[in-house]
């Protein structure tokens, strides 16, 4: 059989072949050297595996037509013959949507020949041992079954005696698979007063538990395979699906959603809301990692507490939180930081904190920054629902461990959402009503995968991808981007371009900012001393309010509260009280509260009263009444003050302890250099380092990178090239391919080492053509159709006539040289 392929596709054209890498990625992957190889390629389990996952229900019902149709004595069937068995059922498909099923199969070359000679290619009989759910022919199974299904009237009357209880048994084995397990020892016939041991079924009229399989197989309708287990004959099967039809229901049409269409403007604004929160959340969760870097743990990943800590800070439950870190993490915004052991709470030696990326990233407008998320989600190779759960050897799965790595995770999302995509706008299809597309799409690949697809719509739904449970318009560009980022992977095959560099927004981000509320640059100070912000704030209108406020609610309309430490801490950061007049004035939209004026001088005024140095740490104030207070202050006590003079107070304990001592306490200190200047700075912050997102990783569904056409058509030549190269082989000089023989005619073939050199020597200088065996490196013998360039050094450069490459060869493992003529 593979011969046969192997010359159907070297009859194809470069461009059918090239179709067929397309259609079947895996193929190229590596490249193969010739037309038989790669007809090997076609036929083996795993590239027919993946051929198959890709195909829908329908084809997949017309390969077991195919399959159920065949010659027994070549293997071969035809169109028509597929076409007859499809439509004998009761509600039989139009021809020509058999027709077109078949030509995907040939298109895959999972059928191939004339149409009137069809064979299917191997490994498909492996992958799915019984077509259509039907069992092998009786004659393989029993001799004696085989002459009960010879007996069609006979056949009748046995299944009309069956018992109600047998009948359920064969009609769940007619629905497939025909095979089923019982117990053992249950096919033998009992004891006599044994079965009043066995419990009643009353389908079978009070009898034991048991006897209805081995009714059926002491009347030849089901045939014990092995010791507990059992088959139901091909015939058998045929018989009991006469009205459902050979193959069973055929729907060559995916189910239909009974859902109506929602408001599409209700929908993008449910799922807007829902982007707002999102990006809100993961700066709030950055920003507590940052105050606090969660350490790594030594199985990798974030511990449960520390997981816990920071739904807390977020106010959002732990799912939520797994998902927000694993998001953020494939968007490059998080990672590690390489730590002393002494420098960690656990004595880790790495801690999870955001990356460099995480400044640019909040500096850009909010519909960039939501785009970088959901594309990570989409792209991204880890399951957050898995966080949580236990693994194979029952221990918790932590986020970002390497237990929740899953290779199709990217594959089920896009899955998910391109059934939404296919429905009619603003559609909220029911969570069945989208798995039950997803088995019709590829029910090879869905199988088993039930929660994972739930997990999706969950987190599609939470990220702000879905509104109202349907697709948003601006998540259907967000597939449709990322899905032609895949058609055109082969441009970057190392996935190092990425399309949201934010100098040129793509339709997402247009989209996205077309329906949020245009960012605002004021607010509104109340006279309560909150400041309420209306609408999404600017970047630096943010950073303004993070600095002097204290948060209170988010949402469209944000709320901050000016308080005593918040103004501290922005005087700390480097604000003078002058700076922070001039800030309120200049963002505020209502008059400035005379109350909120009056708390930024008093504490303004207080601010450096105390100054705190490094000559083993000291304290100086020109307040003598403010340092006799510190010093009577038993929260002060540790430090253990003593006064050097009216206007100075040393310690023992460095300066940053004193620092946050005195500030725990109520007052507020400033630390100074030697010269006594005040060194006003904000916080410093740690960052983990920058690591390359994975939203520019582009792979196809199953995992193998899809190349683009031009890339293709230069596979196919290179392997045009290695056929030629094998054909030419096979006619290369016995002696070259270590044969002893020596040529009838013709040049005499050099057989020593001396000779090789001399016939190499005269070719390099006549430029003609060698056949040169040789040893490599594993000690198998070689031939290759070499034009030499030059020799010297102990090596041999010459180009390869297949490859048009060049190559060195040492010279000491030349076995031979020929001159082709």
């Amino acid at each position: 059989m593979t011969t046969s392929l192997a010359d159907h596709l070297r009859a194809l054209p470069d461009e059918a072949l090239a179709a067929l890498l397309q259609l079947r990625p895996d193929l190229v992957v590596p490249v193969p050297a010739d037309v038989s190889a790669l007809a090997l390629r076609v036929e083996s389990r795993v590239s027919v595996a993946r051929a198959l996952d890709g195909l829908d229900q329908f084809t997949l019902q017309i390969l077991d037509a195919a399959r159920l149709t065949r010659h027994p004595s070549d293997g071969t069937t035809s169109a028509d013959a597929v076409l007859a068995l499809a439509t004998a059922g009761p509600h039989p498909p139009a021809p020509a949507t058999v027709r077109g099923a078949v030509d995907r199969l040939r298109a895959r070359f999972l059928l191939y020949g004339p149409e009137q000679a069809l064979r299917i290619t191997g490994s498909v009989d492996e992958l799915a041992p019984y077509p259509a759910g039907l069992g092998r022919p009786a004659e393989e199974l029993d001799l004696r079954a085989a002459a009960l299904c010879a007996d069609p009237a006979k056949l009748r009357r046995t299944l009309l005696a069956a018992p109600p209880s047998a009948r359920a048994v064969l009609d769940r084995l007619a629905a497939g698979p025909p095979v089923g397990s019982v117990p053992p020892g249950s096919l033998r016939a009992p004891a006599l007063g044994a079965e009043d041991d066995l419990p009643p079924d009353p389908t079978n009229g009070g009898a034991p538990t048991g006897s209805p399989v081995r009714w059926l197989v002491e009347a030849r309708l089901l045939v014990a395979v092995s010791a507990g287990t059992v088959e139901l004959p091909r015939e058998v099967g045929l018989l009991l699906r006469r009205d459902t039809g050979p193959l069973g229901p055929l729907r060559a049409d995916p189910p239909p959603v009974d859902a109506p269409p929602r408001e599409a403007k209700a929908v993008d604004s449910a799922g807007v809301g829902q982007t707002m929160e999102v990006v809100r959340h993961t700066e709030a969760l950055l920003e507590a990692l940052t105050a606090e870097p969660a350490p790594v743990l030594r199985s990798g990943g974030i511990g449960v507490r520390d997981l816990r800590r920071l739904a807390r800070s977020v106010t959002l439950d732990e799912p939520t939180t797994a998902l927000l870190v694993e998001v953020a993490y494939a968007a490059g915004l998080l990672g590690e930081l390489e730590l002393p052991a002494a420098a960690s709470r656990y004595g880790g030696e790495q801690q999870v904190l955001p990356t460099g990326a995480y400044e640019v990233w909040r500096a850009v407008s909010l519909a960039h920054r939501w785009e970088q998320l959901a594309r990570a989600w989409l792209t991204m190779s880890r399951q957050a629902g898995l966080v949580g759960q236990r693994d194979d050897r029952d221990r918790p799965i932590s986020a970002l461990s390497p237990e929740a790595e899953r290779a199709g995770a990217p594959a089920a999302r896009r899955a998910v959402l391109a059934v939404l995509a296919e429905l009619e706008p603003a559609t909220a299809p029911t969570v069945e009503e989208v798995q039950a597309l997803l088995d019709w799409r590829a029910p090879r690949r869905s199988r088993g995968r039930e929660a994972a697809h739930r997990e999706v719509l969950t987190e599609a739904a939470r990220l702000g991808v879905t509104g109202l449970g349907a697709l948003t318009s601006y998540g259907r560009l967000l597939l449709a981007d990322v899905t032609a980022t895949d058609e055109r992977g082969g441009d970057d095959p190392l996935g190092l371009r990425t399309d949201t560099d934010g100098s040129d927004p793509s339709s997402t981000v247009r989209a996205l900012d077309a329906l949020l509320p245009a960012p605002v640059d004021h607010f509104l100070v109340q006279a309560d001393l909150s400041v309420v912000v209306p609408g999404p704030p600017e970047p630096t209108l943010a950073a303004e309010l993070e600095a002097v406020g204290e948060p209170e609610s988010a949402g469209g309309a944000s709320v901050y509260r000016v308080t005593t430490a918040s103004v501290r801490r922005a005087l700390d950061s480097g604000y003078t009280a002058d700076d922070l007049h001039e800030l309120f004035r200049r963002r505020s939209r209502t008059p400035i509260p005379q109350g909120l004026t009056y708390l930024v001088d008093d504490v303004a005024r207080q601010h450096g009263g105390l100054r705190v140095g490094s000559a083993g740490g000291y304290v100086r104030s020109d307040d003598e009444a403010l340092l006799a207070e510190v010093l009577a202050d038993r929260r002060l006590t540790p430090l253990a003050f003593r006064r050097l003079a009216p206007t100075v107070l040393c310690t023992s304990y460095q300066v940053g302890r004193m620092l946050t001592a005195l500030r725990d306490a109520g007052y507020a200190p400033v630390p100074e250099d030697a010269s006594g200047t005040m060194v006003l700075a904000r916080p410093r912050v740690r960052r983990a380092p920058t690591r390359t997102p994975s939203t520019g990783r582009t792979h196809d569904p199953l995992g193998t990178p899809r190349l683009a056409l031009p890339r293709l058509m230069g596979v196919v030549e290179q392997i045009r090239r290695g056929e030629a190269a094998a054909r030419a082989a096979r006619r290369a000089p016995a002696v070259v391919r270590g044969g002893a023989a020596r040529t009838a005619a013709g040049p005499l073939p050099a057989h020593g080492h001396t000779e090789a050199l001399a016939v190499l020597q005269q070719a390099v200088r006549d430029k003609a053509l060698v056949w040169v065996g040789y040893v490599d490196a594993h000690g198998a013998t070689l031939s290759r159709l070499l034009r030499p360039v030059s020799i010297g050094a102990g090596y041999l450069r010459a180009e390869d006539e297949r490859t048009e490459m060049l190559h060195t060869f040492a010279l000491h493992r030349i076995t031979a040289a020929v001159r082709e003529e």
